[in-house]
């Protein structure tokens, strides 16, 4: 009896699991958003700031680091200098030279009595070396996983974290789209180094960063890091107006999703996108078209045949044809695996971080992107995807159009899993 009871519960968890992959949202937004307004206008900030939220807040410096050689040298440093509170999340935490010196560098910051918080998603972090996480917990580290295997926890097993955030003393915060793995490691300099680019903050945004983090900390550890420690004073540090926005598949708003459709119907001039992962649901690519049709130039950079999801790359070619017939440029970039997530709007407007254009981005996992306003940082950031763009190459629709029927057909497969990627 006993048997047959344990039988029903795991195939009940089973199925609960695998609905988890294929159910469709009911709440789904499917109608496109209308031109309304310019990233430059008022309307627009409210609406970010109040309809989406939370508010943009002024007074902040964030600077750009560009590939491995300027990411982690920065990042460390800022560890081994915390003195209250070091607050850490990270999809990606893979054996290997950088994982032993984050390790060390954490580890050593905890012995001498500061508070390390580290949370690894569990998926993400499969492939880190165990003696780094004992060296860690050792220590004096709090390490936790996000939602790991367990039968409780089958349904929620496809939504994981893929924020990527280091706060240190509450003041100083780090994000992007690295992870901690020797593939970030370099300058792009050849298919063993990846191209990134992380991003350092300092001012009042730190805050909504550091909520970021407890958000998902408080979901693992039932605990609440609070106090002057980890919130304090924050001065103005520079002159970018930026907002820390997140979602999850919990509030089921779809919040990033619509940060992303919303910034997309409001460009006027330009729209340049960089990302990893391009699978465009329906409704993103008529809107696309749209701002395309109604004078915007835009260019979106994806990795060509270096790339860690081949899966992924197929599924997203094989939904290029509308793009690329409207006049959008699509270029593959060639060097190494590109894992920028950039957007930038009208010379003003720039998201930056964790997520990627796809539907487990905007669907499935729990996102961090930094939002700033401001058009000098914007004109940096358009300098560095100008870069990308010329160690790109751009896909015609002829091209496209042309491509052998295996190839056709097995990004028509691969498109079938669409939802998932």
């Amino acid at each position: 009896m006993i048997g047959w009871i344990a039988a029903i519960v795991a195939g009940v968890g089973i199925l609960t699991f695998a609905l988890s992959f294929w159910r469709k949202r009911s709440e789904e937004l499917n109608h496109r958003i209308e031109h309304r307004y310019g990233v430059e206008d008022a309307p627009f900030v409210r609406a970010v700031s109040t309809l989406l939220g939370p508010t943009l807040l002024e007074g902040n410096r964030v600077s750009e680091l560009v590939n491995g050689d300027r990411i982690f040298p920065a990042m460390l440093d800022a560890i081994r200098r915390a003195g209250k509170t070091i607050t850490f999340e990270t999809f990606i935490y893979w054996e290997g030279e950088i994982g032993r010196e984050f390790a060390e560098a954490l580890s050593e910051r905890a012995r001498s009595g500061v508070r390390v918080h580290v949370l690894l998603d569990w998926v993400g972090t499969q492939r880190m070396d165990q003696a780094s996480l004992r060296k860690m917990r050792d220590s004096g580290v709090e390490v936790c996983y996000y939602r790991p295997l367990r039968w409780w926890n089958l349904g929620r097993m496809n939504n994981r974290t893929h924020r990527k955030i280091l706060v240190v003393d509450g003041k100083i915060g780090f994000t992007g789209g690295v992870g901690i793995a020797d593939a970030w490691l370099g300058d792009a300099e050849d298919s063993d180094h990846w191209r990134d680019t992380h991003f350092q903050v300092e001012g009042p945004v730190v805050g909504q960063m550091q909520a970021a983090f407890i958000d998902n900390w408080s979901q693992t550890r039932e605990e609440l890091l609070h106090g002057d420690d980890y919130f304090p004073e924050l001065a103005p540090a520079g002159g970018h107006a930026a907002q820390m926005f997140t979602s999850s598949p919990e509030d089921g708003t779809e919040k990033t999703r619509l940060l992303y459709l919303l910034s997309v119907a409001s460009a006027r001039r330009t729209l340049r996108i960089a990302t990893a992962y391009f699978v465009p649901d329906a409704l993103a690519v008529r809107m696309l078209c749209d701002a395309q049709r109604r004078g915007v130039e835009i260019d979106i950079v994806v990795p060509g045949p270096c790339i860690d999801a081949a899966v992924t790359r197929r599924a997203s070619r094989a939904l290029w044809g509308p793009l690329l017939d409207c006049g959008i440029a699509i270029s593959e970039y060639q060097p190494t695996m590109y894992h920028s997530k950039v957007m930038i709007v009208d010379g003003i407007w720039t998201s930056l971080g964790s997520t990627n254009f796809d539907n487990r981005s905007f669907k499935l996992n729990d996102e961090a992107n930094l939002n700033v306003r401001d058009r000098d940082f914007a004109r940096r950031q358009e300098e560095i995807f100008a870069a990308d763009l010329r160690r790109a190459r751009r896909i015609t629709w002829e091209e496209w159009r042309r491509r052998p029927l295996r190839e056709k057909a097995l990004e028509w497969i691969a498109s079938l899993l669409r939802r998932q990627l």
